[in-house]
């Protein structure tokens, strides 16, 4: 796909609503619906998405984090400049803990561990990206819940110790095992196998960016 093409890529909105998980005058937790942009894309028809659809019941939330348009699950979203600097530093410190349930294909080999893969964006594909040695440093920390031997797939969770884009699915396909209904990474037989991608952001721990209490959202996946 030639960077034109990615540009001018439409990605339809979901018609599924956004929950709101939290609430106060500082900041919000949202659960995003997959097939949701986090924020306006380049294309003129894909305006719709969930800061935009946030702002018309909170008018100042503003974006510390994104999810991928394939993505669901837990974004948090300060309501003024010191919240978005407070959060944005845990961020940047990796103080801010997350995890994500994904199914991918096959049996995963191990029951915990790392991915340590340094990535690059794939100028020949994008909006693809690649493992590079030159690339950005890149780990994830894996734990195996279940394998469903019907299916061939198994169910992990997965904790990024950095966040880099796509770095999930990247890792996971390149350990042997891409996440089921991902078009990036996956080939089309295990692309077939959901209609969307089998990745969602489950828990989220921050700490308050007034109180500085630490606080854990969780939202449960639909797949």
């Amino acid at each position: 796909m030639t960077p034109a093409a990615t540009d001018l890529a439409v990605l339809p909105a979901t018609h599924q609503a956004y929950q709101l998980l939290f609430q106060d005058e500082h900041l919000l937790v949202v659960n995003k619906p997959c097939k949701l942009l986090t924020v306006p894309g380049r294309h003129p028809d894909n305006q719709d998405c969930l800061i935009k659809r946030v702002q018309q019941e909170f008018p100042t939330a503003a974006v510390v984090h994104r999810l991928d348009y394939d993505t669901s699950g837990l974004l948090v979203l300060p309501l003024h400049p010191a919240a978005l600097s407070a959060i944005s530093k845990q961020f940047q410190a990796r103080v801010v803990k997350k995890s994500y349930l994904a199914v991918v294909a096959g049996q995963w080999r191990q029951a915990h561990g790392r991915i340590d893969l340094p990535i690059a964006p794939d100028a020949e594909n994008r909006p693809r990206y690649k493992v590079c040695p030159a690339g950005k440093a890149s780990v994830t920390d894996f734990e195996l819940l279940s394998y469903q031997a019907d299916m061939d797939c198994s169910r992990i969770r997965l904790h990024p110790v950095t966040g880099r884009s796509h770095q999930l699915r990247l890792h996971t396909a390149a350990y042997g095992h891409p996440i089921l209904g991902d078009p990036f990474y996956a080939a089309k037989a295990v692309q077939a196998q959901s209609d969307r991608l089998l990745l969602h952001a489950a828990t989220l721990t921050l700490f308050h960016p007034v109180s500085q209490k630490a606080l854990t959202f969780t939202a449960e996946a639909d797949f």
